[in-house]
């Protein structure tokens, strides 16, 4: 799969100048991914004109572009304000396919220093990973690198590739060059980030797209401080033999997430005998079961059920909690097993 990262200088508010720009590097050049940087449509230094500027899922400017994928049989990921229903717009990275289109909107909104983003945007709550005919794309944006659960969660639902796109000024240089690698590694993925490059409004793109293994090896990088692109062909059987050599997502605890989750809200999410059932499920998890007997309460067949898949779970009240796993043949996990 050939991934081409394009360092852009779009111009602020003109959306016909910045897709004429697309148009032109995605025909002078061959590649089966094409990848522009965060708010490439607009500009990012949009202030209040974001508003006007933002456009539907089904807008014209999206449309334009996906002509532009029919054409060259290609897909475009851009950056670009997405207006869910009026005065509510996204910060998005759109992923345009011949026959389809995907949208992530961000989660982590930069507001900090020069960045006024929680101003104008609303803030995303999910991340959603795409189908394309060579891999499954997950995408984040800027900020939002720095957050490694939720890259974590892209690997753990099927990501083979992640594409960050970025409006990222010098000063930020160092922060992720940092950080795109190890991300690479924690998770094997590809590991792909686009910056924009030129001023707007006294900040400064340092460009330098990039491109990591899953391994987190530098494959290619554009230049830095100028408009460039770089196109590598990727090689998505280096994932198979990095997810051996390093098998961090198989390794990986989902459950640490839900305590991570309990302690950010300061709150409990499930009670102790919930995660009771949970433990005893895990045993198991990996086998077909067709029945299961649950001795103790509801809680403990709640946690059984997210566990693992079955679909008749026989609450047996009693003091002592245990389970009888029916499949093959019959497995008994009592509470003593997993404490």
């Amino acid at each position: 799969m050939k991934v081409c990262l394009i360092n852009g200088n779009p111009k602020v508010g003109n959306k016909k100048k910045n897709i004429k720009k697309i148009e032109k590097i995605v025909s002078s050049e061959d590649a089966d991914l094409y990848v522009f940087g965060e708010m490439f449509l607009t500009g990012y230094m949009c202030r209040e004109e974001v508003f006007s500027l933002a456009e539907k899922e089904d807008g014209e400017s999206i449309k334009k572009i996906q002509e532009i994928a029919k054409e060259k049989g290609c897909s475009i990921i851009f950056g670009m304000p997405v207006e869910e229903r009026e005065g509510i717009v996204y910060n998005a990275a759109v992923l345009v396919q011949p026959d389809s289109v995907g949208i992530y909107r961000k989660n982590f909104l930069a507001n900090f220093g020069p960045f006024e983003e929680k101003f104008y945007f609303s803030e995303g709550r999910d991340a959603p990973i795409f189908k394309t005919k060579h891999c499954n794309v997950g995408m984040c944006i800027c900020y939002d690198i720095f957050f490694p659960e939720l890259l974590k969660g892209m690997a753990m639902k099927g990501a083979d590739l992640i594409v960050c796109i970025s409006a990222s000024p010098t000063i930020s240089k160092n922060y992720f060059e940092s950080v795109l690698p190890a991300r690479a590694i924690e998770n094997t993925v590809f590991m792909a980030y686009c910056n924009l490059v030129g001023e707007e409004e006294g900040l400064t793109f340092w460009g330098g797209s990039q491109l990591y293994s899953p391994k987190g090896e530098l494959l290619v990088r554009a230049e830095y401080m100028k408009e460039d692109y770089v196109v590598y062909d990727v090689n998505l059987g280096m994932l198979k033999e990095a997810r051996i050599a390093r098998p961090t997502l198989r390794d990986t605890k989902a459950d640490i997430f839900l305590d991570l989750y309990n302690i950010a809200k300061n709150k409990e999410v499930f009670n102790e005998y919930v995660r009771i059932g949970m433990k005893i499920g895990e045993k198991v998890k990996n086998k077909p079961i067709n029945e299961i007997d649950v001795y103790g309460n509801e809680d403990v067949a709640f946690g059984i059920r997210l566990a693992v898949k079955c679909d008749k779970i026989n609450l047996i009240p009693s003091k002592e909690i245990k389970a009888v796993f029916k499949g093959e043949g019959e497995i008994e996990i009592s509470a003593d097993e997993v404490e």
